[in-house]
């Protein structure tokens, strides 16, 4: 993030590079900063004449090269922007030519989405040498909550670690959707906002009773009615909850649980860090671990494993999905 915001100020200081290759698994910050680009670097009477936006499963390298080195029509640059660039994964060392000597008065940028270059090769030390190259990498889950957090401090916003958790449980990694839902929350919501798991509940669609991260909690607490109540709620939503997915993250719970037992350094900050938890939650996996000693968590481990089979459709003859359910959690609990 703090290289985007470098690449932002330098651009507002006038310091603009001849060529932008923008690449890596997380396309968020490609999108932010090609968006910027063509927002920012020329007028809206510039536009018309001087910015063109081409895309890689539609172009090849030297159709490229040659709209890069047309000269700008009454304005001081053009801007080229190729999205979908890994589209030319195959031949976009063809650029390389162009990149030994980029026209000053073209800005070009790549759009090279959930792929890099080698950084090996020359292409890639031409165009940090001669442009920019940005990677935008993929975060871990346990950095989701942090950058959530940071993006609504940007907008004047906070928000409660449950909800938090629970936008990280439901959307992933992916922070394109994960902003998309918190644009509408600042829609809705004024500034100064604490974001409850209520407004997530009404505003996103994800019920603050009925949910995985309650499962896990029922679960951790051994808590077999809420566990069971919930089990009910999502064999009735299967299309909310799928299966596939309430096992995944089940069993992650209880992988985060094997690792907890085995740490010997048991130091709340090291606890977190090593499962990969918010350390606001930590007490329910404190109470987790007394109520499945290690072996029964291996155990537990097994007969998840067998569930997900069955829930793929592998030897489970078709059995409903709140019949599933309820095995995975007779298993857990006996």
């Amino acid at each position: 993030m703090d290289e985007v915001v470098k690449i932002v100020n330098d651009i507002k200081a006038g310091n603009i590079k001849p060529i932008y290759f923008l690449m890596g698994e997380e396309p968020y910050y490609i999108d932010k900063l090609s968006e910027y680009i063509e927002q920012n670097i020329l007028s809206e009477e510039e536009k018309g004449f001087n910015q063109t936006v081409l895309y890689g499963r539609d172009v090849s390298v030297d159709e490229i090269v040659s709209t890069a080195k047309r000269y700008p029509m009454m304005a001081d640059r053009q801007v080229v922007i190729v999205k979908e660039a890994q589209e030319l994964s195959r031949t976009i060392d063809k650029i390389e030519s162009y990149v030994n000597n980029p026209m000053e008065t073209t800005v070009l940028v790549f759009c090279y989405k959930y792929k890099t270059l080698d950084k090996r090769k020359k292409v890639t030390k031409l165009l940090a040498q001669n442009g920019i190259v940005y990677e935008s990498k993929k975060l871990y889950e346990n950095q989701v909550g942090d950058w959530i957090k940071r993006v609504l401090a940007g907008k004047k916003y906070t928000i409660d670690p449950k909800a938090n958790a629970m936008l990280v449980e439901f959307l992933g990694t992916d922070l394109s959707k994960i902003n998309n839902e918190l644009e509408k929350l600042q829609i809705i919501l004024p500034q100064g906002t604490v974001i409850t798991p209520q407004h997530i509940e009404e505003n996103i669609g994800f019920s603050k009773d009925y949910n995985v991260f309650e499962l896990r909690k029922a679960i951790g607490e051994r808590n077999q009615l809420k566990a069971y109540k919930i089990a009910e709620n999502f064999a009735h939503n299967p299309k909310e909850y799928p299966l596939v997915m309430t096992t995944g993250l089940v069993f992650g719970f209880f992988i985060q649980l094997l690792k907890y037992h085995g740490l010997k350094d048991k130091n709340p900050k090291n606890v977190a860090t090593a499962i990969g938890v918010n350390p606001y939650f930590l007490k329910e996996y404190d109470l987790a671990i007394k109520n499945y000693p290690m072996r029964k968590v291996s155990q537990i481990v097994g007969a998840l494993r067998d569930v997900d089979i069955k829930s793929k459709g592998v030897g489970a003859n078709a059995l409903p999905q709140g019949d599933l359910l309820k095995e995975m959690l007779y298993k857990i609990f006996n």
